[in-house]
């Protein structure tokens, strides 16, 4: 089941999530910075069992599955790592639609439908 943040919670949330985004937007910028060399690493250690270069980037892909986890057990969704888009489940009018933010936002500000995405965003006018 899902949990339903009320804008005031989801807002106290951000107090706990958001240097946890900045972490994994400063891991996936790193990540696609060093794409292709990763990419011909993970090739060659997939058909010789191994590769140092590969062993050094283990601690940020461990970090960034601890940090998705524990954003993904409050109920957050992480949708985007390169702007720090994360959804907050909601009940509006009945239905479940998301609160949006996006990192660098101060507060929670805009919701959207489930099917809408990013781009159907709309001020919250509901309080």
């Amino acid at each position: 089941m899902a949990k339903y943040y009320s804008p005031e919670e989801a807002n106290e949330a951000l107090v706990v999530v958001r240097p946890m985004m900045a972490e994994l937007m400063r891991i996936g910028e790193k990540t696609r910075a060093h794409q292709p060399e990763i990419w011909s690493v993970v090739q060659k250690a997939a058909g010789n069992g191994g590769n140092p270069e590969l062993s050094k980037l283990l601690p940020d892909f461990d970090r960034l599955d601890i940090l998705m986890h524990r954003i993904q057990d409050m109920g957050i969704e992480v949708k985007d790592l390169t702007i720090g888009l994360m959804d907050f489940f909601t009940l509006y009018d009945g239905r479940e639609v998301y609160l949006c933010w996006k990192y660098g936002e101060a507060s929670i500000q805009f919701w959207h439908e489930i099917e809408a995405g990013f781009q159907g965003r709309r001020l919250i006018d509901w309080e």
